[in-house]
């Protein structure tokens, strides 16, 4: 399924999905941005505790790789919701980021 998936793709279900339950009146940049972080933070806490070794091992149990999961597509759906309220294209951010970062980091 997900070799024809694509951004815009994704956003459209997600505004159709919002869109069928009338939830877009709360869909603001705040209220988005808010659901954000709370989504990050749950993502977080899937590792808090956990050493660094145990983190690079997280995957390895079903259970724990389900969670993960769940919140990094929780994290994503928000972030392209918020993206898609602001007019903010994410892939030409992120691509318009890394340009400056590697100016401002030059490689050795």
């Amino acid at each position: 399924m997900t070799e024809h998936l694509d951004v815009a793709k994704l956003q459209r279900r997600l505004a159709e999905f919002a869109t069928a339950r009338n939830w877009q009146p709360y869909h603001t940049p705040k209220n988005l941005a808010s659901a954000l972080s709370v989504e990050a933070s749950e993502l977080v806490e899937i590792f808090q505790w956990l050493t660094p070794e145990e983190s690079t091992r997280v995957m390895d149990d079903p259970d724990s790789a389900h969670r993960v999961t769940d919140e990094v597509a929780d994290v994503l759906a928000y972030l392209l919701q918020l993206c898609e309220v602001l007019g903010i294209d994410p892939l030409a951010a992120l691509d318009a980021k890394i340009d400056r970062n590697e100016h401002r980091f030059p490689a050795p």
